[in-house]
């Protein structure tokens, strides 16, 4: 049998052993096992391995003298005594006899294989000697410490394979969780840059809202305010001709009144028998033609009313110039006669007085003509009053008889000769008059002290005055007589210590506005005695009446006139002022202790009524505008609290229109007081605010 046979069929035979059968595993060094961890059997020879080893032995018995068999054994063994025995020898001597060895098991082999195919031949079992099995055991323990060392190479090796691999994967997680990191950021950068643009887009977009609404709340307030202009325009234009409604009306009825007072005077320009004897027929005859001339003249006037349209300003200024003509003839016939009745006296004498009073009159009637004319085309609105309305001046009336009919009642008092009746008309006007002079603004409880005083005398009780009792019961016009005494004392407080002293309108007001209101019969007494003084303040432009004199006409209008003549016109617009702010006081305060409810007292509205009736009459040059500067610097803020809006409007009138009429009829030398009520106008209107006046009661002060 060739040796290529031999050894298919000893790797075939190998195959088929249980050693062939050994799996094998590539991964086994990875998990750190023997190369044989999976075989379970025992390392030892085979049967047909004494057999070779026999052949061997006989076939070189010298080379094999070591060698020994035993038989009784089924795998013998190697030990490695018996294999350090047999190698003795050199190293090469080791590597022949291993080869011839091998040799000899190769043909044993072959024999052994031909045995083996022959069932009938059982094999021959046979063992290694000593020293061939102690150098088989040394060879297995060589082998043995190779593998160890190799094992221990392999497993250092690994070690160090896995600390690299450890390493490398350590960094790989370290890049890795780098990378995320880097990645992360990136995200979050990416993240925050879009948050931040929507930001800015959810900026951009809600300021671009908030503009449009801006323009929209803008365009909004710009149409308001032209819907608002146009309608106050509407208003106003409304408001402009229901004025010339109101003023062609008014125009209307003074047109009439003014034809039927040309009437009745034309009535007194008709020849009589009286007229006859005293005055010249010749005079008589140009009167009554003359007025029958003015009297065309207004008729004709009237007559363009007849269409229903209102008369005009100039057809007015006719009308009032045709009166004031007619009212010049009556004067000048009235004159005339009475020179005629003189004239048989003295008649040179009388007709140089005559021709000299004659031209003085024409002169003066030329010059208030002229000034009248003036003051008309200057004038803004046209159609004011001469005089209070019928109500005001039967309300005045009545206050003078109420006024007249209380100084009759304590004549008997006022004029007795008894002694003892006069030390009590003292004591009661002591009583009464003395109080109101000690009124001042020192403490609140002082001010209530006089109060209660003054209510005590007028409520029947007795009060201590210069050391004595004394009662309004000890008489019977007692009562009537501390009534008038004490009236007259508060007016002239006004006259006098008001005009000297402008705060002190306050305090003097707020004690007459209290004793007013618990003793209303006083109202009415203060309130004659300053229409009787101040005119003004009713409103009323008293005229001059047939028969009246000159210096009885000018105490009529409030002067003063003496043996020294007529006071000054500062004196008398001094007074007139200081009595016009004590109105304005009293119509403003109320006494703030144990004021009686129920009673209306004469508050605001009276000082509204006022104002309004003064801008409806003609102005009088100086004192008109001197009574309203220190009426609103009074009484103005309480008006404005009061009625807003609506005295607003009546600022603006008397600053647009009535101010003018004021203007045209002050001379360049009085233009003072204007001046005054035009800078106050001007500053209220322009603030849209009146500051209190000054010297006006606090809480503190009542509380001192």
């Amino acid at each position: 049998m060739s040796t290529d046979t031999l050894r298919w069929e000893t790797l075939q035979a190998l195959k088929n052993s249980s050693k062939g059968k050994i799996t094998f595993d590539p991964f086994w060094s990875a998990r750190g096992e023997d190369i044989l961890a999976g075989y379970k059997d025992s390392l030892s020879l085979s049967s047909q391995s004494g057999v070779i080893l026999q052949q061997l032995t006989s076939q070189s018995p010298q080379k094999f003298a070591g060698l020994s068999f035993s038989s009784g054994l089924s795998s013998p063994g190697l030990s490695a005594s018996d294999c350090s025995t047999g190698s003795s020898g050199d190293t090469t001597g080791k590597n022949d006899t291993v080869t011839a060895a091998q040799e000899e098991i190769e043909s044993h082999n072959e024999k052994d294989s031909e045995e083996v195919r022959s069932p009938s031949s059982p094999p021959a079992i046979s063992l290694l000697s000593p020293e061939a099995m102690a150098t088989t055991g040394s060879i297995l323990q060589i082998e043995e410490s190779y593998r160890r060392k190799a094992r221990r190479a392999f497993r250092v090796h690994q070690e160090l394979h896995e600390e690299m691999v450890a390493q490398v994967v350590r960094g790989q997680n370290e890049q890795l969780k780098r990378f995320e990191e880097r990645m992360e950021l990136k995200q979050r950068q990416e993240y925050q840059s879009m948050m931040d643009m929507m930001d800015r887009e959810t900026k951009e977009s809600i300021g671009r809202q908030e503009k449009l609404k801006e323009e929209h709340r803008h365009r909004l307030k710009i149409l308001n305010l032209r819907l608002r202009e146009a309608e106050q325009q509407r208003l106003r234009e409304a408001e402009l001709e229901r004025q010339r409604q109101v003023e062609g009306k008014e125009r209307l009825r003074n047109l009439n009144s003014i034809q039927e007072e040309i009437l009745q005077l034309n009535q007194l320009l008709e020849p009589s028998t009286q007229t006859q004897t005293t005055v010249p027929s010749a005079s008589v005859g140009t009167y009554s033609t003359r007025g029958n001339q003015l009297c065309s003249q207004v008729s004709e006037v009237v007559r363009k009313t007849t269409d229903g349209q209102y008369p005009s300003v100039e057809d007015m200024t006719v009308a009032e110039r045709a009166l004031h003509e007619m009212r010049t003839l009556i004067r000048l016939m009235q004159e005339e006669a009475a020179k005629a009745q003189e004239e048989k006296k003295k008649k040179e004498l009388e007709e140089e007085e005559s021709c000299r009073k004659l031209s003085e009159l024409k002169t003066q009637q030329q010059a208030q003509e002229k000034a009248e004319l003036s003051a008309k085309e200057k004038a803004h609105k046209q159609g004011l009053q001469n005089n209070a309305e019928d109500t005001t001046l039967k309300w005045y009336d009545e206050l003078q008889e109420s006024l007249i009919q209380c100084a009759q009642s304590i004549e008997k008092l006022a004029s007795s000769k008894d002694v003892q009746t006069q030390r009590l008309k003292l004591d009661l006007q002591k009583a009464s008059m003395i109080p109101i002079s000690q009124i001042s603004f020192n403490s609140g409880s002082h001010l209530r002290g006089i109060f209660e005083k003054l209510d005590k005398l007028l409520s029947g009780q007795a009060v201590v005055s210069g050391g004595k009792s004394v009662s309004t019961s000890q008489h019977p016009q007692g009562l009537d007589f501390v009534y008038y005494k004490m009236a007259e004392k508060f007016v002239k407080q006004g006259e006098e210590e008001v005009a000297a002293h402008h705060e002190a309108a306050f305090p003097i007001g707020v004690v007459a506005s209290g004793i007013w209101e618990l003793h209303p019969r006083l109202g009415d007494l203060i309130l004659g005695h300053l229409h009787k003084k101040c005119p003004y303040t009713v409103p009323h432009y008293p005229r001059m009446k047939d028969g009246t004199s000159v210096e009885e006409y000018q105490r009529i209008l409030g002067f003063r006139v003496d043996d020294s003549g007529v006071e000054g016109q500062d004196s008398f617009l001094k007074r007139m002022s200081g009595m016009i702010r004590l109105y304005a006081a009293v119509i403003q305060l109320r006494w703030p202790f144990d004021s009686k409810q129920g009673w209306s007292r004469h508050g605001l509205n009276n000082g509204w009524r006022w104002l309004a009736q003064m801008l409806n009459m003609e102005p009088i040059a100086d004192i008109t505008a001197t009574l309203l500067f220190d009426f609103l610097e009074v009484c103005g803020h309480a008006l404005l609290k009061s009625y807003q809006g609506q005295f607003w409007k009546l600022l603006l009138l008397l600053k647009e229109q009535y101010l003018a009429r004021i203007e045209a009829v002050t001379s360049s030398g009085q233009m003072g007081s204007v001046c005054r009520l035009r800078h106050f106008l001007e500053k209220s209107l322009q603030e849209r605010h009146i500051s209190p006046p000054k010297g006006q009661l606090s809480v503190a002060f009542w509380r001192s």
